[in-house]
């Protein structure tokens, strides 16, 4: 392993045990040395940003093992832990309660060994009498007013699920503090781009994140933090889709 591999690895994944060491030293050379220091030295993002992007790729990929890992590693950096619990509590509209569960449970354990007291403070800004109307400003807001449009205009059968994204995706989720728009809209481009097969929803979150200010730099620098725990595929599908999406705004 390369020092300063070496060195990160020292910092981020103190007191946290694996046999691979012993089993597999050259794949864990391979994956240290790529994963946290060529890829993790290669773009614009800021410490925070690497690890929520990290945190959110492992979850739309189902990769609780490594989540783990990445868990402790992000708290002994000094991740705040109301940080970490909104990138989870956000995926539950990305990836559904099913697939979000069993990481807000190890999560909790893996909280609770740093010293963590649970439950952490409120972050909700909404209530159920303003959550619908909230959330569709919020909707408005970060993806234009076509999306306010869509509770009049769209076809009768989606009228449920038009509603929902405004009051539980947006109402209940994105109203939340703990993590600004940038940030959230970030998360949510790694949580679509790394369970795959959503190309539609992710051009249309490409488009939200240049909105808020994450330009084709950033997101290029988030789908190489995303990488090496994601491979190649997906990676390279949400590059040309970033390309895509930015064509298309320069002819506009």
């Amino acid at each position: 392993m390369n020092k300063n591999a070496a060195d990160k690895s020292l910092k981020l994944f103190s007191g946290i045990s694996s046999t691979l060491g012993q089993t597999d030293p050259e794949f864990v050379e391979i994956i240290m040395n790529f994963s946290q220091d060529e890829t993790a030295n290669a773009n614009i993002l800021t410490e925070k940003e690497k690890m929520l992007c990290i945190l959110s790729a492992l979850l739309g990929c189902q990769g609780i093992g490594e989540f783990q890992h990445m868990l402790h590693a992000a708290l002994n950096t000094g991740l705040d832990p109301v940080a970490i619990k909104e990138v989870i509590y956000q995926a539950t509209a990305y990836l559904g309660i099913g697939r979000t569960y069993d990481f807000l449970v190890v999560t909790n354990q893996i909280m609770e060994q740093h010293g963590v007291k649970l439950p952490l403070a409120p972050q909700a800004t909404t209530n159920e009498e303003n959550r619908f109307e909230r959330g569709l400003a919020k909707q408005v807001e970060l993806f234009g007013a076509d999306m306010a449009k869509r509770q009049t205009d769209g076809p009768k059968l989606r009228r449920n699920i038009n509603r929902w994204l405004a009051d539980n995706c947006f109402g209940d989720y994105y109203t939340r503090t703990g993590l600004n728009d940038q940030e959230r809209e970030m998360i949510t481009f790694c949580f679509i781009l790394a369970q795959g097969g959503c190309e539609n929803q992710l051009r249309g979150h490409t488009a939200g994140n240049f909105g808020v200010g994450n330009g084709k730099e950033r997101l290029y620098g988030v789908v190489e933090q995303c990488m090496p725990y994601i491979g190649y595929p997906r990676s390279l599908n949400a590059m040309n889709i970033i390309d895509e999406v930015a064509k298309k705004q320069q002819e506009q």
